[in-house]
């Protein structure tokens, strides 16, 4: 095509399917057969690297197939570049480009696009739909693109895919941790690395928005970085980052060892399982807690005479925590995540329980009317009896800020049950019963949960007959 005439042909970009259909023809007079001129409709310009400023309104030109209105701009721009076109402002558009022969080369509210043949373009900018009008800025930019085949540490690339994948080679002269990241807005990122001794990590979607991000403890060397889209083939820009990151407190990390109470210290998980060892003096209440703002914590506490517990979100926003009586002995602490192979730090700390404040636990026994108890659930459910001389209405209020309560009640051929009726994940039942003996069950949701409970039941007359 003859990039360097001028444009015989304009085109509309069909609002956000961006489908080009012609729109209008202009001709210079030496084209027709005629003595007559002929008017020659002429398009504002854009001049790469400079904004400029547009409104579209009811008197804008109109794309028939969906109702949209839209502007018209010619720009030249040259062989090789990367040119980038973004909407700012009211308007909700999309900004399309098209070569001097009507070829849509691509729509998008942001686009970036690869230019293979200098030249004249058309770029349009359009309502997404009938109902998008408003004021509009058009901001355009070459993108300076890295064809080298190395990454530095704290020096970001703008690099293009097409196709397969790209490959790099990542320097890491100091041991640290260091975070590798892929952001891309056209394709979904996806980065491999491997290194000295084996050392092999990948990732899809841990920097959000489906980008990719690979954070771990480096040992000197060089690593090979392959970016690539996560299925298939992927075409667009996207930018390669490697930079240290700094650790909290005192920057110690602690991935094996003793871990005693009253103790936290800080760890870093990398897909491989980490063992603690804590021993335990004097039988009491301790709370074991593992979180993190990277990874979804796991913890699995194994002891003396079979004991065994384990826990996923039980401290909230995938935080992991297990409370419980705790006998004399040395336990393993494992420290892991729920799902998958993502990494990051993580923080691990063992508490005990202070009980001294005059706090009574029953963990069995008979439930008096109008009363409030304390127990201590660790996996197993605990009863109680609940005995009527009269017609009742009942309700069980069960809270606890250690774990997901759950409360049953049955007996004289009724059964109830209750997960959240209270606030957030405490449980409230209430129910009119008959004069009989009835069990009270006090449990969690899952058997992984533990720790101190409130148990509450309050009465009062209820006017019901046996059915007959």
């Amino acid at each position: 095509m003859a990039k360097s005439s001028p444009l015989s042909l304009i085109v509309v970009a069909v609002g956000g399917a961006a489908v080009g259909f012609l729109a209008a023809q202009t001709f210079t007079s030496s084209m027709f057969d005629t003595e007559e001129p002929q008017p020659q409709n002429t398009l504002e310009s854009l001049t790469l690297g400079e904004r400029a400023n547009g409104e579209i309104t009811s008197a804008s030109e109109l794309n028939g197939k969906d109702g949209s209105r839209f502007l018209r701009y010619a720009i030249n721009l040259e062989e090789g570049a990367l040119v980038e076109f973004s909407l700012r402002g009211a308007l909700q558009g999309v900004v399309a480009l098209y070569d001097d022969q009507l070829a849509l080369l691509g729509s998008a509210p942001t686009l970036r696009q690869p230019i293979k043949e200098g030249g004249e373009y058309i770029v349009v900018v359009s309502g997404a739909d009938e109902h998008s009008y408003g004021p509009f800025s058009i901001n355009s930019r070459a993108i300076e693109l890295s064809d080298s085949d190395t990454l530095t540490i704290d020096t970001p690339i703008d690099s293009w895919l097409e196709g397969a994948s790209r490959e790099l080679t990542l320097t890491v002269e100091e041991a640290g941790m260091y975070q590798i990241e892929m952001l891309a807005d056209d394709f979904d990122a996806y980065l491999e690395m491997e290194g000295p001794n084996g050392y092999y990590r990948e990732d899809d979607d841990s920097a959000g928005n489906l980008n990719a991000r690979i954070a771990d403890f480096l040992a000197p060397g060089d690593y090979q970085l392959t970016a690539r889209a996560a299925y298939g083939d992927g075409n667009g820009l996207f930018t390669l980052t490697a930079e240290p990151k700094a650790l909290p407190g005192n920057g110690e990390l602690r991935n094996d060892g003793a871990i005693a109470p009253n103790e936290a210290l800080n760890g870093w998980y990398s897909g491989q399982t980490l063992h603690y060892e804590l021993d335990i003096e004097e039988a009491g209440m301790y709370q074991i807690e593992m979180s993190s703002n990277d990874v979804d914590a796991y913890l699995e506490l194994e002891g003396p005479n079979g004991y065994f517990r384990e826990d996923d979100d039980s401290a909230g926003s995938l935080d992991a925590r297990i409370a419980d009586f705790l006998a004399p002995g040395v336990y393993q602490v494992t420290a892991r995540t729920a799902f998958g192979n993502d990494s990051g730090l993580f923080s691990l700390s063992v508490t005990p329980r202070d009980l001294s404040n005059g706090i009574e636990l029953r963990n069995e026994g008979a439930l008096t009317p109008n009363e409030t108890l304390n127990g201590w659930y660790s996996g197993e459910p605990l009863t109680y009896e609940l005995t009527l001389e009269e017609s009742t209405h009942v309700t069980l209020a069960m809270r606890s800020s250690d774990f997901d309560t759950y409360i049953e009640l049955y007996g004289e051929g009724v059964s109830h049950s209750n997960d959240d009726g209270g606030n957030g994940t405490d449980s409230l039942l209430e129910t009119s019963l008959l004069p009989g003996t009835y069990t009270v069950s006090a449990r969690g949701f899952s058997a992984s949960g533990s720790g101190m409970f409130e148990l509450q039941v309050s009465t009062a007359p209820a006017d019901i007959q046996p059915t007959t």
